[in-house]
């Protein structure tokens, strides 16, 4: 019996060893998913700006700070993967919203090439659907680019993505403008017109009515131009735009041979603001085509006195 009760025990011992040690190794693997599973929660909860719903959330946000959680989230996740193609894309949106309003025209200048080369690399590789935002998104930073850049050399790549975009059937409200002033940039007046008229029928501004009139202008057609500025003049509370449109009026006038209307439009300019370059300049053209070069000479040496560097001025006083 003492053998057999000894046996009995000994087995009984192995068996409650092993069951110990299966739940102990449960217990372990349980710890382990748990503080895994734990780990996760409280990372996406404290590092959440590096998960792409964030970046989708704070996107729709709309705001600097907004934009600026969408930046860091990007850079985080690409310093990972350099082609995480959702962090490219946001990466070259939110760096585009930032250019924009950054004061700093350095800081701008960086955040815009960012946004370019992140937006170029976004489109290797996206899905079909998102290709027409993103080649949207790099034509207005192309536009942007053409715009705060000393020489204008990217009017035509603004050109070329935001009608792609267009092509593959994305519609924002703002693309006929942007191509439209693209357009002009390059010289492309037609173009240009067919543009701005089709912005015109999405919303009228009296700055979208100038540029219209500026077309029209550049190619030869004066008299549609005069329409669109008396719009201007009759709507417009912008001082600087209402001074532009009697300058290009004037100008129109001065053209026609119109001679007591165009001093009209350059007198009401000066009558407020006798330091204006523009006006002064002119009234010297239109007293050249007068035949008065005495008085012609006097307004360019004071549109010169003012702005040094009036390139017309400057050219029509080396040709007396």
């Amino acid at each position: 019996m003492k053998t057999r009760y000894g046996l009995d025990l000994f087995y009984h011992k192995k068996k409650t060893f092993a069951v110990k040690l299966v739940i102990a190794s449960f217990s372990v693997a349980a710890a382990i998913v748990f503080s895994f599973l734990f780990i996760k929660f409280v990372r996406n909860k404290i590092f959440n700006l590096d998960s792409v719903d964030s970046m989708y959330e704070n996107w729709a946000l709309h705001t600097e700070d907004g934009y600026k959680a969408v930046y860091n989230a990007a850079m985080n996740i690409l310093e990972k993967n350099p082609y995480h193609n959702a962090a490219l894309a946001f990466s070259g949106y939110s760096s585009f919203m930032l250019a924009e309003s950054e004061t700093d025209s350095v800081k701008s200048q960086e955040l815009l090439e960012k946004s370019i080369f992140s937006l170029r690399k976004a489109m290797h590789g996206c899905r079909k659907n998102a290709l027409p935002q993103i080649q949207y998104m790099l034509g207005r930073a192309y536009f942007y680019k053409n715009k705060v850049s000393a020489y204008h050399y990217y009017a035509d790549l603004a050109v070329k993505y935001l009608t792609l975009s267009v092509s593959n059937g994305y519609k924002s409200a703002d693309i006929p403008l942007l191509l439209g002033l693209s357009y002009a940039s390059l010289g492309e007046t037609d173009e240009s017109i067919a543009a701005f008229t089709e912005a015109l029928l999405v919303r009228e501004t009296d700055t979208l009515l100038f540029n219209i009139a500026k077309q029209y202008c550049a190619n030869g057609q004066e008299m549609v131009a005069k329409q669109y500025l008396v719009r201007v003049l009759e709507t417009s509370q912008n001082e600087d735009l209402l001074d532009d449109s009697h300058i290009l009026l004037g100008q129109i006038y001065t053209g026609e041979g119109n001679f007591s209307d165009a001093e009209k439009e350059f007198d009401s300019i000066l009558e407020k603001n006798s330091n204006s370059a523009d006006a002064h300049y002119g009234l010297g053209v239109l007293y050249e085509k007068k035949g008065d070069t005495i008085k012609a000479r006097a307004e360019w040496r004071k549109c010169l006195k003012i702005q040094f560097n009036h390139k017309d001025a400057l050219k029509k006083m080396s040709e007396l």
